[in-house]
């Protein structure tokens, strides 16, 4: 069986007899994870086996697991600090903060590996500093700073066994508004853009990010369709002028930010025509149902290729990491870089 296109979203703790089913079909190649669906390691430990258990091929099993606000599980896993704190630290040390961003990176995917979780959706390549759902998961508002940290931070990553997805091209962090909730519109040139929002995903690009994940924000004088539905956007810019090659996941297509492409369906057709390999359906089951009954047959090879080079790589027991001298060592130095606040997990919406 191959990856289908489409990746989906569970509702609690446990598979549904509905959700048995669903994650059998053909058209479904990803389960995104959420806090509700984490219980205990090793409940959510079971649920990923079970999931996997009778696939010929193996289901992409993700999560969004940054730091700060949007990190999805708790309880037995290293508090991360939002990227942000990196990039407080990079402006005190530069050289220490590059070392916090790789073992940032390190620890969330390590330990998520260590649970079967194949990627998290990171890291965030948006600039800080306006965007009200961006905010502090932003590393910096240096386009420059941000590279140098998110290449640091892709690298642990990496050396985890797991392939990093920046987000959100070609950038969410210059506008105010969320797309979670309203349709964002930015109104600058694609000169604008380029010359401070593009140079993270540029330099990222350029030392091998294995994927993307466009924003649901419009910029009307480039096109008139949110980047995650548009061809020039995904085609032009990001394939052809940028020479990506990796993989493009949609933003969630539930958000506000994607109501203008129409009902469920009509979303899912327009993405994968623009040019994403896989789309993400979250927090709307009724959707997801619409899209398999409707979609019909679907097979792009270029897309499988890509699509199978996000697996994790590499097994590790979790019982071996909680006695790792190097995990301890990191999990402890990032922990200090937490403020005192709880942690806030946010709401199961933001991506």
């Amino acid at each position: 069986m191959s990856l289908g296109p489409l990746m989906i979203d569970l509702v609690s703790t446990e598979l549904t007899a509905e959700e048995k089913e669903l994650i059998h079909h053909p058209l479904v190649g990803g389960i995104i994870l959420f806090s509700r669906n984490y219980e205990s390691l090793e409940q959510v430990t079971a649920l990923i086996n079970t999931i996997q258990s009778d696939r010929s091929t193996r289901l992409i099993i993700a999560v969004d697991h940054e730091g700060g606000a949007v990190q999805r599980f708790r309880e037995g896993f290293t508090r991360l600090p939002p990227c942000a704190a990196l990039g407080r630290r990079y402006d005190q040390n530069p050289e220490e903060a590059l070392d916090l961003a790789y073992d940032h990176g390190w620890v969330m995917a390590v330990e998520l590996r260590s649970i079967g979780v194949d990627l998290s959706f990171a890291p965030v390549l948006d600039t800080g500093g306006i965007s009200r759902v961006i905010n502090d998961r932003a590393f910096h508002k240096n386009p420059h700073v941000i590279s140098r940290l998110a290449y640091a931070y892709r690298r642990g990553m990496h050396d985890a066994g797991m392939a990093a997805v920046g987000k959100h091209f070609p950038g969410h962090g210059s506008i105010a508004e969320d797309s979670h909730h309203e349709i964002p519109i930015d109104h600058r040139s694609f000169e604008q853009i380029e010359e401070h929002d593009l140079i993270p995903f540029k330099k990222m690009i350029q030392n091998g990010l294995e994927a993307i994940m466009p924003a649901h924000v419009i910029y009307p004088q480039v096109d008139t369709l949110p980047a995650g539905f548009s061809h020039f956007w995904l085609q032009e810019i990001l394939r052809r002028r940028m020479n990506f090659q990796g993989a493009i996941f949609s933003d969630d297509l539930s958000m506000a930010g994607a109501e203008i492409g129409g009902d469920f369906l009509e979303r899912t057709r327009t993405a994968l025509a623009a040019g994403c390999d896989m789309v993400l359906i979250c927090n709307d089951q009724k959707g997801t149902i619409q899209v398999i009954d409707g979609l019909g047959d679907y097979n792009e090879p270029v897309s499988q290729v890509r699509l199978i080079r996000m697996h994790g790589k590499g097994e590790l027991e979790r019982e071996r990491l909680l006695h790792d001298k190097e995990w301890q060592q990191r999990a402890n130095q990032l922990e200090k870089l937490n403020p005192d606040r709880e942690l806030d997990l946010g709401d199961d919406e933001l991506l």
